[in-house]
């Protein structure tokens, strides 16, 4: 088995944990709208699009191209922190629209998931390439 074989295959295997959080996210959102009395939220409508597009098919595409940069453990977890952040911040936003408020703290997910990002792409170029060879 070559390494890339084993790098296509862990990014196909988180590519499928992130669809079943996709899965999770759009029964969660779809049950609580449900019991929302007719009232809903974009935002909770479409939460499930966070981990769809920036875990599947961004895990998806890595995993099928085999790439040799496959993103350093330090660049995946603050990047998956990205997408828990912003897929929660979704959920909460759209809470808090069904409840008919509004909190200023809501902000904090939309700029604490920028910091996320933009620290995983830091980490991703910034990476010495230690870490891939033990991988």
């Amino acid at each position: 088995m070559f390494t890339s074989d084993i790098k296509r295959s862990r990014g196909l295997k988180t590519a499928f944990v992130y669809l079943l959080v996709t899965l999770f996210v759009a029964l969660f959102g779809a049950v609580y709208e449900y019991f929302g009395r007719g009232v809903f939220s974009f935002f909770m409508l479409y939460a499930f699009a966070v981990p769809l597009v920036f875990g599947v098919l961004v895990f998806f595409i890595i995993g099928l191209n085999g790439d040799r940069r496959y993103p350093n453990p330090h660049a995946r977890n603050v990047y998956h922190a990205f997408v828990a952040t912003v897929t929660v911040g979704c959920i909460i936003q759209g809470v808090l629209d069904i409840y008919g408020t509004t909190n200023r703290l809501s902000r904090v997910y939309w700029i604490a998931g920028l910091v996320f990002l933009f620290l995983s792409v830091l980490f991703t170029f910034l990476d010495p390439g230690k870490t891939r060879s033990r991988e």
